[in-house]
């Protein structure tokens, strides 16, 4: 991969990871009105973490950061069919998996960038007259 497409997958990482170590609140308040299925955050993340371990093997993070990471991926991979359906804002109230996830994104960003606390990535606007 090239250093442009490593430095954007870092990016989106890191704003996932900022996602998912934020309080609950702050998930709510960030989902807004907006329907977020929980499947495509699940897929997302996993397909995060999956090239991470290139992204790790290139330098663009370190070892013990793909430990978190990988923990992570395998957390997201154990959320059955069942618990991927429905809307993320109900699964983030109902299903201890996210808590678990917390504590392991939040240890990622402070051996990152120094410090969990992050701002949460901006939300694309829906395009005029589309779903």
């Amino acid at each position: 991969m090239n250093d442009l497409g490593d430095a954007h997958l870092r990016t989106l990482t890191l704003r996932f990871m900022a996602l998912l170590a934020a309080d609950v609140q702050d998930q709510l308040a960030w989902l807004g009105e907006r329907e977020l299925e929980t499947e495509s955050v699940v897929e997302e993340g996993e397909l995060l973490c999956r090239v991470c371990e290139g992204l790790t093997e290139s330098g663009v993070f370190e070892p013990r950061n793909l430990r978190d990471l990988q923990a992570i991926g395998r957390r997201l991979g154990e959320i059955g069919p069942a618990r991927r359906a429905g809307l993320w804002a109900n699964a983030l109230a109902t299903d201890p998996a996210w808590d678990d996830m917390r504590p392991v994104a939040r240890r990622f960003l402070r051996t990152t960038l120094g410090d969990w606390r992050q701002p949460l990535p901006r939300l694309a606007r829906p395009h005029p007259g589309g779903h």
